[in-house]
């Protein structure tokens, strides 16, 4: 016998939203790792990875190093300027 678990439609909040928005740049940098691993993946079909594909790997990997570090870093607090 299975069970449905009934939908509930419920729009996203701001502030589902606004994590979303703050999480961005990682899920961007991400979206370009798997890019960059695809591009890996086809290269081994045509003679294998060349420098450039591997260089655009780490980098892309870096870019979600930096992005996370971002997110996760407390923003700065800004003194009024008088």
């Amino acid at each position: 016998m299975r069970k449905h678990l009934a939908l509930i439609a419920t729009e996203p909040t701001a502030a589902d939203l606004a994590a979303i928005d703050r999480e961005w740049p990682v899920i961007a940098a991400e979206l370009d790792v798997l890019d960059a691993e695809i591009s890996m993946i086809y290269a081994e079909d045509h003679g294998g990875p060349s420098p450039l594909d591997w260089r655009r790997l780490r980098r892309a990997e870096a870019r979600v190093t930096r992005a996370a570090a971002e997110v996760a870093a407390p923003p700065i607090a800004r003194k009024a300027v008088v």
